[in-house]
């Protein structure tokens, strides 16, 4: 695919020095909106709006909505008042809606300026919700019914706003106050009766959400019940919205790639990593990094406060990454598999005791295979003596055990206190278990072997 790309994007160029726009539209017309924008990536500045301005109207559009910010940014400073007029106009309201949370405040009020009123209030109406919640991705374009329609007033009502409505393939059904009592496919519609009455033939077990429920959650459900569309409903269950299954993705890959982040200790951003400068990189990972390299200097105190049996055995010294290495790895496993299963919601707080339970069987199993294999080395190899192989053995299995407890307690303790559990992924964790595994180390030896 990538040499595919290459070979387009070559074409592309040439074809723009040569002047061939009309065979360059005929290719263009012929790709999906999301290939057209990747494509549009690796055009210059120059030549991106005069590639754009050859798209049809409606392939334009949908092209739009899917290029980054920046190049949203690029194209409306070089658009007349009637082309980004004629854009505005050919994108959903929930699009626009996220269009403009992107733009500086100029580009806003441009873009206002063009669309009609009745968009500007639907514009307002979507973001009025907070942040992150189902309100600020729905979209109020839909086609609703009334239970008292018959199938063929249905289909005529569906034909009259199904054009500027961003999905027909599910209808939800309300009644004389706008409040939603079922639901029925465009399927069931095709299949029945032309005098069927809608109330009949709908289905009035309706999955719906409000308006405040959080973005993560909606975009969930679309997997839970198989789902291309979810209702929006207010507090007194008006139907007001609905999303779509193309939002529901877009808001897990941000989650996840959000998570990433976090667990990674960087400061999440939603610009791609390319169009990240230097200096934002460094701004979102150095504050990690400081206090992460802070909290390590613990392990410096606890190497200095054993100093003189270090002297005494200096052997021991050896050892020390690998038991670090060991417990921090066993940490970030359990804390890894942990707040993926809060992720999901497979797990809750009140698990703990059960997830603790489990996770002590499996350290002890983890614990004394590692330390069968070690103590194997460390006789037949490494021939250091019995009691220092005990030593390092016995701290290898105490290190599994308490990384393990760690990795499961801290993420389920950070979400109970209202905190993303993600913080508490691989760097808190191994810095944390540093620490414990060189004081269980220190202390194992201090006791067998008398130092």
């Amino acid at each position: 695919m990538a040499e595919v790309y290459t070979d387009l994007n070559k074409t592309v160029l040439t074809l723009i020095a040569e002047k061939s726009f009309q065979h360059l539209r005929d290719i263009l017309t012929t790709m999906q909106p999301a290939d057209i924008a990747a494509l549009f990536n690796e055009l210059s500045e120059k030549n991106l709006p005069l590639v754009f301005r050859l798209l049809p109207k409606d392939l334009a559009a949908e092209t739009f909505v899917e290029m980054d910010s920046d190049q949203q940014h690029l194209l409306i400073q070089g658009f007349t008042d009637a082309e980004l007029q004629e854009v505005v106009n050919e994108l959903y309201v929930d699009d626009v809606a996220a269009l403009i949370e992107e733009m500086p405040a100029n580009v806003v009020k441009r873009i206002l300026r063009q669309a009609d009123p009745e968009t500007r209030r639907q514009i307002n109406e979507i973001l009025k919700y907070p942040e992150d919640s189902a309100g600020s991705i729905m979209t109020t374009e839909f086609v609703s019914l009334r239970a008292q329609m018959s199938v063929t007033d249905a289909l005529k009502r569906i034909r009259q706003l199904g054009l500027n409505s961003e999905t027909i393939n599910v209808c939800y059904v309300t009644d004389d106050g706008r409040r939603l009592i079922g639901v029925v496919s465009i399927r069931t519609l095709i299949l029945a009766g032309e005098h069927d009455r809608i109330e009949d033939i709908m289905n009035r077990y309706v999955v719906s959400v409000r308006t405040t429920e959080d973005q993560e959650t909606v975009a969930k459900m679309f997997a839970k019940y198989d789902l291309t569309v979810l209702p929006v409903v207010d507090g007194e269950n008006r139907l007001v919205g609905i999303v779509t299954v193309d939002d529901a993705l877009d808001v897990l890959q941000e989650a996840t790639t959000e998570d990433f982040e976090k667990m990674a200790a960087i400061t999440p951003t939603d610009r791609p990593y390319l169009k990240k400068s230097v200096l934002e990189i460094w701004k979102s990972r150095i504050p990690w990094l400081l206090l992460l390299m802070i909290s390590a200097t613990f392990t410096g105190l606890i190497i200095n406060h054993f100093e003189n049996a270090l002297k005494t055995y200096v052997l021991l010294t050896a050892y020390i990454p690998m038991l670090m290495d060991t417990g921090g790895n066993s940490g970030s496993q359990t804390s890894v598999t942990i707040i993926r299963g809060l992720s999901l919601h497979e797990l809750e707080f009140r698990d703990l005791f059960r997830i603790v339970w489990k996770e002590i069987r499996v350290a002890l199993l983890a614990g004394v295979t590692l330390a069968v294999f070690n103590f194997a080395k460390l006789m037949l190899f490494d021939q250091v003596g019995l009691m220092v192989a005990f030593v390092i053995c016995l701290t290898l299995m105490s290190t599994v055990f308490v990384a393990k407890l760690t990795g499961c307690v801290l993420p389920m303790l950070a979400q109970r206190a209202g905190f993303d559990p993600v913080v508490m992924a691989s760097p808190f964790i191994t810095t944390i278990v540093d620490a414990l595994s060189l004081l269980i180390y220190f202390r194992i030896a201090t006791v067998i072997l008398g130092i």
